[in-house]
């Protein structure tokens, strides 16, 4: 079927939605998790029982998809499996832009109904050229909107990145692990089996999107492996996309069959396939959020020579072998800016080598320290160590890094060490927004900062290697 991308459109910016068949038992999950939605929501159920909570939380509710008063973009369906065709006829007859079927049963049990009822909706959808999400999902989340996925998230945010995950669970997490660590969604989508509309359609809307600069991708197995990879060069050749691919194992894939009963793909195509279409590979949620982090607010990274300061001189010690290992450099100073470090580097238990081993004692030459390093001709990449912790000049140390990062067209990153305790998360969260409003990444170990580096300087030395070419 020829995706409609207007139809699409509508469906992640949508004006109206409606909600069919939220129930109490699931505490009125989808009227919740859209309560803050900023278009109209309406619901639609049968049951008095069910019509008395949802009108208490203020949606108003329809005896029909049908009644509905004005033109529906998108249509929540989560309704027993048995009544989804009777519910997809309304959505046809009522020229819905797109359903998102959150019901489940369908291929994925491997029963003789779920498969029939699945092939019934495709013939349907197909037919009419209509535009279903799922089955078997969570759906669309746009949460500058207020469109929710499922996960009673009400925050009002919008960012840059663009996700597309088969697994529900997997894009509530994301949006929520990345959110607590300054990277925020600008669009999402959950889709579950994919049996109209699949992992391909997404990326090639999201890649023609302005809104979304970085697209992070969690695939367990796709319909159609030469169109994916198609729109991946397409799409990959215009903003950065990081691919985590799911069922790896043998074990995975048996799992990932029961899950959304997708084509398997082997490790080894799979992985030629990626390098091929230009993305980038991550193997598990942090590795996806880390990418993505570095190349959203990341330079172009032009080399593998790390400078490091801020830290103790165990701290010093590790990072360096973390950079190391992760296939970084860092590497000695020029004379000249041991020179320039003599004039004023005297602190006892300190040094100034690479790591340039500060203690946390000489905050007030910091900045100095950092200008010396970012001018150094061996360093391509600045990396800042920093403790979490309250202070009234933190406010001020955040804004002279960011005002080095400005000044420079190298990447400048930070490490940031912190306390698991509530106290801890809530401070490291509050240096991790004031340093990444400022366009300054922060990554929460080194393995992690390393790790994400070395992978942003695969891209950019990709990148490179093919306009040469």
């Amino acid at each position: 079927m020829k995706v409609d991308f207007k139809k699409l459109d509508r469906a992640f910016n949508p004006k109206c939605v409606a909600i069919v068949g939220d129930k109490g038992e699931n505490n009125f999950m989808w009227s919740r998790s859209n309560s803050n939605f900023k278009g109209k929501l309406y619901s639609v159920q049968i049951d008095p029982k069910e019509i008395e909570g949802i009108k208490a939380m203020g949606v108003e509710n329809c005896a029909s998809l049908l009644d509905v008063p004005e033109p529906v973009d998108l249509v929540i369906v989560a309704v027993p499996r048995a009544v989804t065709p009777k519910i997809f006829d309304d959505c046809i007859r009522k020229d819905v832009a797109a359903a998102h079927f959150f019901t489940a049963g369908f291929s994925e049990s491997n029963s003789e109904e779920g498969i029939k009822l699945e092939r019934l909706l495709v013939e349907k959808a197909e037919t009419a050229s209509f535009h279903l999400i799922g089955p078997n999902c969570m759906g669309v989340f746009n949460p500058g909107i207020g469109l929710g996925l499922g996960s009673a998230w009400t925050e009002a945010y919008s960012g840059h990145v663009g996700l597309i995950s088969q697994s529900g669970m997997h894009a509530v997490t994301f949006n929520r692990e990345a959110h607590l660590q300054g990277l925020d969604i600008n669009k999402a989508v959950s889709f579950g089996n994919g049996t109209v509309l699949d992992s391909s359609d997404y990326l090639e809307y999201f890649g023609q999107d302005p809104a979304i600069k970085a697209i992070g991708m969690y695939i367990e197995g796709v319909r159609d492996g030469k169109r994916l990879l198609t729109v991946l060069r397409e799409v990959s050749a215009r903003k950065p996309v990081v691919i985590w691919k799911g069922g790896r194992t043998a074990e995975g894939e048996r799992a990932s069959a029961s899950h959304t009963r997708t084509l398997a793909v082997s490790r080894t195509i799979w992985e030629y396939a990626v390098r091929q279409g230009g993305a980038i590979r991550a193997t598990k949620m942090e590795e996806l959020i880390d990418i993505l982090k570095a190349l959203s607010y990341l330079p172009e990274v032009p080399g593998a020579g790390v400078g490091i300061t801020g830290g103790s001189g165990g701290q010093s010690v590790v990072t360096a072998d973390v950079f190391t290992e992760a296939g970084l450099e860092v590497p000695a100073l020029t004379g000249k800016s041991y020179d320039e470090l003599a004039t004023f580097f005297d602190m006892i238990g300190g040094a100034y080598q690479n790591p340039v081993d500060t203690a946390n004692t000489n905050s007030r030459q910091m900045k100095r320290i950092m200008e010396i390093l970012v001018g150094d001709e061996n360093i391509d990449n600045m990396v800042l160590i920093m403790n979490a912790r309250s202070s009234d000049t933190m406010k001020d140390h955040i804004n002279s890094v960011i005002d080095i990062s400005r000044g420079t067209s190298k990447p400048v990153m930070v490490i940031l060490s912190w306390s698991f305790s509530p106290d801890g998360v809530k401070l490291a969260g509050e240096i991790i927004q004031g340093f990444q409003s400022g366009g300054v990444p922060v990554f929460i170990s080194p393995e992690r900062g390393a790790f994400a580096l070395r992978k942003a300087l695969d891209y950019y030395s990709m990148k490179r290697g093919l306009n040469s070419g």
